[in-house]
């Protein structure tokens, strides 16, 4: 079962596509958007995340960190974040494989990958927003935007 608004978000830490270790605690303070997605380099997951990164100042006006997490070990995201030009981190939940995807109540056990999760965490650790889409199931990022700016009400 996926995390509710009201939840206390899980605490990580993973390494980026740079092998710098990310953890929520660190990120404290400010508004997550936690947005976990099954794979580099597939063609929805790719769209996602390429609209993600031209509406980025959506968020980053708003105060808000932007971090994507998958399941690909940390080369394919240092890959992947080089051809896409993505100015967030790519978080790799390789190993133990899945574990922060299974904390948030998103991971597919079958195919051994991250459901598109998407998590809006305020300053102070609470989920302000969630959503969960299948395998498939692309996501409508307006829901998003929406938390976003309800942060600021």
């Amino acid at each position: 079962m996926s995390l509710s608004v009201g939840d206390t978000a899980p605490d990580f830490s993973l390494p980026d596509q740079d092998k710098q270790v990310v953890s929520l605690a660190d990120l404290r303070g400010a508004p997550v958007l936690l947005v976990f997605y099954p794979f580099a380099f597939s063609g929805t997951c790719t769209g996602e995340l390429c609209q993600l990164r031209d509406e980025l100042a959506v968020y980053t006006d708003a105060g808000v960190k932007v971090v994507a997490v998958s399941t690909d070990p940390v080369f394919s995201l240092k890959a992947f974040r080089e051809k896409e030009s993505f100015d967030f981190p790519l978080l790799s939940d390789f190993w133990p494989h899945g574990a922060t995807a299974r904390a948030y109540g998103v991971f597919n056990e079958k195919a051994g990958m991250a459901l598109r999760g998407t998590f809006l965490i305020d300053a102070e650790g609470t989920v302000a927003f969630a959503e969960v889409n299948q395998p498939g199931d692309p996501r409508e990022q307006s829901g998003w935007k929406n938390a976003v700016g309800s942060l600021a009400a």
